[in-house]
């Protein structure tokens, strides 16, 4: 996650990015999920607790979901964290854990991505359709490959009590 603008209380968290794994086994809804967080190795101290809290769940608003749906927390570490959109591909690194690279999918209309809009989806109502062209995770004993799978796109607006 960018964060291009935000804050916590008087935090600001403007600019800090935040790798975060989610291991969904089967239907969302059902829970128990794993949660694991990288957190951007720039913030302070008291960014670094404010934004593992919200990302948790544990602040409530939008992430509040996390709280009821996270059933293990890996734990969160530091790391350094780039994503770059070059063309409409999408690229992120965290640190030696996570390197991934998403773009959208082509559709009819050359020009446009193909995207699903007007939704009640609780990431963001617009999302685009994407493929993972590079998706490797290395952290907590693991190990995942995405490469070639679907993806998701979207601007998060996400907002506190």
């Amino acid at each position: 996650m960018r964060i291009d603008k935000g804050h916590a209380g008087s935090i600001d968290l403007s600019g800090l990015n935040v790798g975060m794994l989610l291991d969904i086994p089967g239907k969302m809804e059902r829970g128990n999920w794993t949660l694991a967080l990288w957190i951007d190795d720039r913030a302070t101290d008291e960014q670094f607790a404010k934004l593992e809290e919200i990302f948790r769940g544990s602040a409530r608003g939008t992430t509040g979901l996390f709280k009821l749906l996270v059933g293990e927390y890996l734990g969160a570490e530091r790391a350094p964290i780039s994503f770059t959109t070059e063309n409409g591909k999408r690229t992120l690194s965290v640190g030696k854990f996570i390197q991934g690279s998403v773009e959208p999918i082509g559709g009819q209309r050359e020009a446009e991505e193909v995207s699903v809009v007007n939704t009640q989806y609780w990431m963001g109502p617009e999302v685009i359709v994407a493929k993972a062209l590079q998706g490797r995770v290395r952290a907590f004993g693991r190990v995942w490959n995405f490469e070639g799978r679907s993806a998701e796109i979207c601007n998060i607006k996400w907002v506190g009590p």
